[in-house]
């Protein structure tokens, strides 16, 4: 009896150790691969190396580099194209090295001055928040990834990476990398910031107004805001990820203009701010459902 091969192991260096590189680094560590060496500036950085990555050297970003098979670069977007540079112009990156970076904003361009090189280079962006947690790791076996490569087997190579580590292998073109990304951070980053908005509206409305035993209203979280918030937010998620924009409930749905308006006195007694962001989105979702009439009053207060 026959067996196939197991898929080669490769030798891995991260740059750098920060939230992404590090729980991507440990992921490729459960496959089988190796994590020899990552860089790592900061105290957090060489703390999530260190427990994260143990059997990792901590070694300058030049050295990873001449030394791996695979060097994942999991820098911020801004610092990308200036360590890729860096990599170019010393010669640090060998030829025949896989070099993927995590950025979701770019795509493989950024990597050409390597590409020159004799390198193979991939986009693979996680489509995930990172809380630089251990448990970051967990999650990328159920998470998308945005792949972009510049041939096929540059493709081939990644798409086979993600599967390994249990995650999602999605495409998306080099010209549609920006649109991909300012997507991810439109529903993510912007959901933080109207959750916490509903969150302090909710604690004005709840305070000095407590039952007997019941936690006092604070401005931490984890209280009483939150616990009210909890099951509507994530009944409203899963019903739009499963039904689109027929899951929209509440005032616009209705089509009900003055519950709108009174919503707005209300949280402009709060906050201004507070109160435009509701205004701006409740606008949005008037042009989605079509109730003009709503959109019309709206475009006059503003």
């Amino acid at each position: 009896m026959t067996t196939d091969p197991a898929p080669a192991r490769l030798s891995v260096g991260i740059v750098s150790a920060g939230r992404v590189g590090a729980a991507l680094g440990e992921a490729l560590d459960r496959v089988g691969h190796v994590v020899f060496g990552c860089a790592a500036v900061s105290d957090a950085s060489r703390e999530r190396a260190r427990t994260r990555l143990p059997d990792a050297a901590v070694l300058p970003a030049a050295e990873v580099a001449a030394r791996s098979e695979l060097l994942v670069l999991a820098v911020p977007d801004v610092e990308l194209p200036a360590l890729v540079h860096g990599l170019a112009r010393t010669g640090a990156v060998n030829p025949g090295t896989l070099v993927l970076h995590t950025s979701g904003a770019n795509g493989v361009g950024v990597l050409a001055p390597l590409a020159g090189h004799g390198v193979v280079t991939m986009a693979v962006h996680p489509a995930m928040t990172f809380s630089g947690k251990p448990e970051d790791t967990d999650r990328l076996s159920s998470a998308c990834f945005g792949i972009t490569a510049a041939d096929e087997i540059g493709f081939a190579i990644a798409q086979s990476l993600v599967l390994e580590i249990g995650g999602e292998p999605v495409g998306v073109r080099e010209d549609a990398r920006t649109l991909y990304h300012a997507a991810l951070a439109h529903g993510s980053n912007h959901l933080v910031t109207v959750v916490n908005d509903a969150l302090d509206a909710l604690r004005t409305a709840l305070a000095d107004t407590e039952l007997t035993g019941q936690q006092p209203v604070e401005s931490r979280p984890g209280g009483v805001a939150e616990r009210v918030l909890a099951p509507l937010l994530s009944a409203a998620l899963d019903n739009v990820l499963r039904s689109g924009p027929a899951a929209l409930t509440g005032p616009v749905a209705r089509g009900d203009a003055d519950t709108v308006d009174a919503h707005l006195r209300a949280l402009t007694a709060v906050d201004d701010d507070l109160a435009e962001g509701y205004r701006a989105l409740s606008l949005r979702s008037a042009q989605r459902t079509g109730a003009t009439h709503i959109v019309d009053r709206l475009r006059r207060q503003s």
